[in-house]
């Protein structure tokens, strides 16, 4: 009898071991982020827009702006999420509101390369181009594509994005 006892306890025990390990493939660490799909519906949009197919960059753009606005309300407070968010937004033609994402973002990281290369294409696009130039010379010395981007863009150069 006590061997039958410790033979369903140990087999209890295996296949509560197994569950447990089967069922950490479905848990949040495997599921991508309202961030994370919204990052990828960009590089989506991006690649449209460089064919052509503006329709589908916006709607692309539209589903990453609706994504990040959950994250951001799930996890506020993040520089990357506010840069894109502003991205999208300027994207979509709102260049008001684009800025003010901006502007939230670099309140929290006032060096943020993303930030301030997409910024200071926003203030050029607005004939704001003091502005784009501020932004420019946050950028400078940091050897980096934002700062020869926007230095390109600020020049009457098109942007890529």
């Amino acid at each position: 009898m006590k061997k039958i006892i410790l033979l369903i306890s140990i087999i209890f025990f295996i296949t509560t071991n197994v569950n447990a390990a089967g069922s950490s493939s479905n848990d949040s660490s495997s599921t991508k982020t309202n961030y994370e799909k919204a990052v990828a519906h960009i590089k989506s949009a991006k690649k449209f827009e460089k064919k052509g197919k503006l329709e589908k960059a916006k709607k692309r753009y539209t589903k990453a702006q609706k994504l990040l606005i959950k994250s951001n309300e799930k996890k506020p407070g993040k520089a990357d999420t506010l840069n894109y968010l502003g991205f999208t937004t300027r994207k979509l033609g709102d260049f008001e509101n684009g800025e003010k994402y901006y502007l939230q973002g670099l309140a929290i990281d006032p060096k943020h390369k993303g930030i301030n290369e997409y910024l200071g294409e926003l203030y050029v696009a607005t004939n704001r181009h003091n502005l784009a130039i501020e932004r420019l010379g946050v950028l400078e010395g940091c050897n980096c594509e934002e700062y020869d981007q926007l230095k390109a863009v600020i020049a009457g150069e098109k942007s890529k994005y």
